[in-house]
């Protein structure tokens, strides 16, 4: 009988995204082994890929995908409908055979791993064959990496804010200084693109030395839909605390009008952040994520972006995770345009913006 040929890393792909998806709604893991021929010749993988191949399917489930996770150099398998981690173990097992197998490695320059997945959450199970590959090969990519013209753009973008808002990079710094005690740039760590940690900079809104718990406590309740949003002046959902002692006289403007965000363009310049993008998260909100929710940190965080110029505070939670989501999805240089033309009305508007 022959063996069913490997998919094509655009189908295997589809497949995995697919699976993630499935496995955020039920909660349900699955497993995805990776095989790594990265470091045999071409001539050494073209003689061990019909073995390899044949291995696999005499050792697999019919249901189980099997492709390319990078081409000609990393074959991944997706072991699906896993109902908890010892089934998993029992498909390593089997695939441990692959060392009596025609197809084995007497040099050890295959390595073979495996990942547990649960949405888009992953969490190493073991290495079988072979040294722990290179975690880039254990990185799932569920979205394309920011392209070359973007990030030019972003350069570009960034540069010109800096110089044109640089008299009120002047006055706002004069305007805190004298106002209140502490400094004009407030650090604090967000989460970028794929969960990495980063500084980001913002002009300081609140006095100084303040407890955190209270915003703390506010994101944990939103993030769960137990507060409703309701104000005295309006019918809104807010995401920022209304009335929030901890902040400045001079940071509820700069608040309202975002002009807080303008230290922004040097995270920028570094490549933390894009100027479009899903808004940067806290570590402790992320913490607090339902697994659907994590797919807004697939993508660079940015300046602006569709919450900003469509929901901004007034929306839900789970409305503005949406709209990041979309505009991952739909992520392009002339969508980047129309929210950053959209941003300066959002802007003038202060519609929810707190």
């Amino acid at each position: 009988m022959p063996v069913s040929p490997l998919h094509s890393q655009e189908l295997f792909t589809e497949q995995y995204q697919r699976e993630c998806k499935r496995s955020e709604r039920s909660g349900r893991p699955f497993l995805l082994m990776l095989i790594d021929l990265s470091r045999l010749a071409a001539v050494d993988v073209n003689r061990y890929l019909d073995a390899i191949t044949k291995h696999l399917h005499d050792t697999t489930r019919g249901s189980d995908c099997k492709g390319w996770y990078r081409n000609r150099r990393v074959i991944g398998v997706i072991f699906t409908e896993l109902q908890q981690i010892s089934a998993a173990s029992f498909r390593l097992r089997l695939l441990e055979g692959f060392r009596d197998s025609p197809g084995h490695d007497p040099a050890g320059l295959i390595a073979l791993s495996s990942y547990l997945i649960t949405g888009t959450v992953k969490k190493a199970v073991s290495t079988a064959i072979g040294q722990q590959v290179n975690g880039t090969v254990g990185e799932p990519e569920l979205v394309r990496r920011p392209s070359v013209r973007k990030r030019s753009i972003d350069i570009i973008g960034a540069l010109f804010g800096i110089v044109f808002f640089s008299p009120a990079f002047i006055i706002i710094a004069i305007l805190l200084k004298t106002t209140s005690r502490g400094p004009v740039v407030f650090r604090q760590e967000r989460v970028g693109r794929a969960g990495k940690p980063f500084r980001m900079f913002k002009f300081r809104s609140m006095y100084v030395d303040n407890d955190d718990s209270i915003h703390r406590e506010f994101v944990s309740k939103l993030i769960k839909g137990e507060i409703d949003g309701a104000t005295e002046n309006r019918n809104e959902k807010l995401y920022k605390i209304d009335n929030d002692p901890r902040v400045t006289a001079i940071g509820r403007f700069l608040r309202k009008t975002s002009l807080d965000e303008l230290p922004q363009f040097f995270n920028v310049l570094k490549g933390e952040m894009s100027l479009v993008g899903p808004r940067p998260a806290i570590p402790y909100e992320v913490a607090q994520y339902d697994l659907w929710h994590r797919r807004r940190v697939s993508a660079k965080p940015g300046i602006t972006g569709l919450w900003q110029v469509e929901g901004r505070s007034s929306t839900t939670f789970d409305g503005m995770v949406r709209l990041d989501i979309r505009y991952i999805k739909r992520c392009s240089l002339l969508f980047d345009l129309l929210i950053i033309l959209k941003t300066p009305f959002s802007l003038f508007s202060v519609k929810g913006a707190f």
